[in-house]
């Protein structure tokens, strides 16, 4: 399989995560409704930890030990961002959250250029701009910066160091493995909020069919897609993928009746779009391949 290919799979394997992502806004809602956050992310992550070191525990044993801390230092990252995330959440709409949350596509060029010295071609900046504005289209209707904000660009600050890490660290043939690490310290992480009580289970059937999905599918299964891909693509690419999310998130609002389709969501989703097309469809004449990118370190 070509270089070309495997950047088309990784791409198409980033959008049904994030597909996955943006079908989880409702189940989360109702969820969180009936348990309490940090709970419900601990409950979650330590059944996708748990799921993925049974699946995986060969890959697991196989990477080394550098490897290994790789794994934890970004599912720290990833598990205090999720934590820091959704503590905002509690205080901010759910839109404001959304566009907030995505600001880890802005993020992640600065980031990449601040650690690693990597320079981003004019049109990748573009893309960074286009996203934003296609973020702003789909979730903002007027915003007052206060702490639950504050605690969201944090969040996204985190997200964006952990695809530009990601993008360093992961190396193929251990996505297996270096995912399941990842999930364990997360699940760490969100124990720890909760200490010193033992986490609150699922009130009933229905919210553990939603946790059940969030741990399995969108967790364990996004964190195996993204590590993946990641080590086929650049992490900027990668995050302006990954903002494809709201465009998920308000096409299934509409789908299932919670939401009515407006201009609004039309152009910032085709904003959105487009940024991505900027970045992955267009020639790049002059980019590094994909391969010279990641695997310095």
């Amino acid at each position: 399989m070509n270089a070309r290919t495997t950047s088309i799979l990784a791409t198409l394997g980033l959008l049904a995560m994030t597909a996955v992502w943006g079908s989880t806004f409702v189940l989360i809602k109702g969820v969180v409704g009936r348990m309490p956050v940090a709970d419900f992310l601990a409950v979650r992550f330590v059944i996708a930890a748990a799921a993925m070191l049974a699946l995986f525990a060969r890959p697991v044993w196989r990477l080394g030990r550098r490897q290994v801390l790789h794994g934890l230092v970004l599912g720290a990252i990833y598990g205090i961002g999720q934590l820091l995330q959704t503590w905002g959440l509690s205080l901010i709409a759910p839109s404001v959250s959304g566009f907030a949350t995505g600001m880890y596509v802005v993020f992640t060029p600065i980031l990449a250029l601040l650690l690693l010295g990597q320079r981003m071609a004019g049109m990748v900046w573009l893309a960074v701009g286009l996203s934003t504005v296609g973020l702003a289209l789909l979730s903002l209707n007027g915003v007052s910066v206060d702490l639950g904000v504050w605690l969201t660009l944090a969040s996204a600050a985190l997200y964006a160091l952990h695809i530009v890490l990601l993008g360093q660290w992961s190396r193929r043939g251990e996505a297996f493995g270096l995912s399941a690490v990842q999930m364990v310290a997360i699940a760490a992480v969100c124990l720890l909020a909760i200490v010193p009580h033992a986490p609150v289970l699922p009130p009933d059937r229905s919210a553990w069919f939603a946790v059940l999905y969030m741990a399995l599918i969108a967790g364990a299964g996004a964190m195996l897609m993204q590590t993946w891909a990641q080590s086929h693509l650049p992490a900027t690419r990668a995050a302006i993928v990954m903002t494809t999310e709201p465009v998920f998130a308000a096409a299934f609002a509409v789908l299932l009746g919670s939401d009515v389709l407006s201009w609004r969501m039309l152009l910032g989703g085709g904003l959105i779009l487009a940024a991505m097309y900027l970045v992955e469809l267009m020639p790049r004449r002059g980019a590094l391949p994909a391969e010279a990118v990641h695997h310095e370190v």
